[in-house]
């Protein structure tokens, strides 16, 4: 039996970093399989003395996020143990550093991963950026807010939203109304994105002056997008056809980011993604970053990443 004390130098952090009836240290007594006991300043865990050095790190990590302004959730707490079981926990100081873009609502948005502030340096650093991985893992959520912090500072003219209006086993056809009613709940999450980062009436002013498109893929063809923000998302659901069309469309001054799910591909008859060929093709091009996040990048539910595994194993499995 080993013993370790954290001390806590603002004891009014004891309530955040315990947590509702203590949930936030019962769960480090339960993965690390020690004890908890606060005694004023200091915290001492108990256990088996490997057990008692991590839990410990981990303490040690929750304390350094709430120093942050952060607040603790299942989250990012299992996320700070998951960098101590990997020996990276001197890198929980570079997680919530940077606030990319402020909410309508006065949120900071930040990135919430290691994976997640690869994705937004390597937005900022190149012209062309793939980001390819599940679902959760902010690719899109993220691109937007990046898409809101250049045309904020005036770094671009126009934010392009565009997805390709793929069926995922329905039929566009039996969806009532025109055209733009019938590819609008493709483009749902993208509104969505906007809405939290400009609040409904910014977003309706900025669509109508043209400053906002948001778009099928197919109404890309034959432009030129001169000082635009580009987001193409679910690209898994392009045609390879259609990704050079894409990709092409680039003009001076422009960014593109291009996301996907490379295990959610809903083309018909088996045809060839245009992301898998893309992320092919433009490998070790200057300026075009290619970024693939994994299920510890996720941050939805914890049993979004434990659905992700199973399939990933799965897959394994039948490639063996």
């Amino acid at each position: 039996m080993a013993e370790q004390i954290v001390n806590i130098d603002r004891m009014e952090q004891t309530p955040a970093l315990f947590g509702s009836f203590d949930e936030n240290i019962k769960e480090v007594e339960r993965r690390y399989r020690v004890r908890v006991i606060s005694r004023g300043s200091d915290i001492k865990i108990a256990g088996d003395p490997a057990d008692t050095a991590q839990a410990a790190k981990v303490l040690t990590g929750m304390l350094e996020l709430l120093n942050k302004g952060e607040t603790l959730n299942e989250q990012n707490i299992g996320y700070v143990m998951t960098l101590v079981d990997e020996g990276n926990e001197d890198r929980i100081g570079t997680l919530f550093n940077d606030c990319i873009c402020i909410s309508s609502k006065g949120k900071p948005i930040k990135a919430k991963t290691l994976g997640q502030k690869k994705y937004t340096d390597a937005i900022a650093e190149n012209t062309v950026v793939l980001g390819v991985g599940p679902a959760g893992t902010g690719k899109t959520y993220l691109a937007v807010a990046m898409a809101v912090k250049a045309f904020r500072a005036n770094e671009v003219n126009r934010i392009i939203l565009t997805r390709p209006a793929v069926e995922a086993g329905e039929r566009l056809g039996f969806l009532p109304g025109d055209l733009q009613n019938k590819v609008d709940p493709y483009l749902r999450p993208l509104y969505d994105a906007l809405f939290e980062m400009l609040g409904a009436e910014t977003f309706q002013k900025y669509l109508e002056r043209g400053n906002i498109e948001v778009a099928p893929l197919a109404y890309m063809r034959g432009r030129t997008l001169d000082d635009s923000f580009i987001i193409l998302d679910e690209a898994q659901n392009t045609t390879p056809e259609q990704m050079k069309m894409f990709l092409t469309r680039l003009g001076f001054g422009s960014k593109a980011v291009i996301t996907g799910d490379v295990t959610q591909i809903d083309l018909p008859d088996s045809r060839r993604s245009g992301l898998l060929d893309a992320m092919r093709v433009l490998r070790g091009i200057e300026d075009i970053a290619i970024l693939r996040f994994s299920e510890k990048d996720v941050v939805r539910h914890k049993l979004v990443q434990a659905i992700i595994r199973a399939y990933e194993t799965r897959s394994e499995k039948k490639h063996r």
